[in-house]
């Protein structure tokens, strides 16, 4: 633009210049000057124009390169923060002794944690809660001594999800068994080992155990 007006301001100050020259001066500078300055603004406006149609596009692909990389970006924070979220655990319960039978149904509390990679398992309680909506698995393991009945539970808030039993025997000195399942979970939801009333388990943090983890959000 400035360029442009310069050429104008020049080409206007030869033309008052030459008004001190003779008639027939004059008449022959316009004569071979002005067409060739008339063909060469516009070529000049051709080339702005197409200049400011370039810087345009430019800009256009600018700026949609720049949202396609934030785009981007947004998508990378979402794929770390998945890969952060890691939940795995397993427990055990510790001491070697027979647990239970009890009046009413009990919580087990595994307290001998082996590996609790997120804390969303409660080794006070007994009791894991979901950190975020997903798919999880969980399994639990038992020993028990055959003389007593044998009737456990994995509860999901107050329902059950999957059971695992065994009779009582006289001919039968000891019992294993468990038992294990894909849940869906929402946040905050509790999932549990729940030992049935006037039944029993042994005590065990190497035979008795209750793990789970994360599969994938949902």
């Amino acid at each position: 633009m400035n360029f442009t007006l310069w050429l104008l301001l020049s080409f206007c100050g030869l033309t008052l210049g030459q008004e001190g020259l003779p008639e027939t001066e004059v008449t022959t500078e316009t004569g071979s000057c002005f067409p060739d300055m008339c063909k060469f603004l516009k070529e000049f406006g051709a080339m702005k124009a197409k200049l400011e149609a370039v810087e345009t596009n430019l800009k256009e692909k600018s700026e949609a390169v720049e949202a396609k990389l934030k785009e981007t970006e947004s998508q990378v924070l979402v794929l770390k923060q998945k890969e952060a979220l890691k939940v795995v655990f397993s427990a055990g319960i510790l001491g070697d002794a027979a647990i239970g039978p009890f009046n009413t149904p009990t919580t087990l509390i595994y307290t001998r944690v082996i590996t609790n990679l997120g804390n969303a398992y409660n080794q006070n309680t007994g009791i894991f809660v979901a950190p975020v909506r997903g798919m999880y698995y969980f399994s639990f393991f038992y020993h028990a001594g055959g003389g007593h009945p044998v009737g456990l539970n994995l509860m999901k808030n107050n329902q059950v999800v999957v059971r695992s039993a065994e009779h009582q025997s006289s001919n039968d000195w000891n019992d294993n068994g468990g038992n294990a399942a894909f849940v869906e979970l929402q946040q905050g939801d509790h999932v549990y080992v729940q030992l049935d009333a006037n039944q029993h388990v042994w005590g065990s943090g190497y035979s008795t155990t209750f793990s789970g983890f994360l599969l994938h959000q949902v």
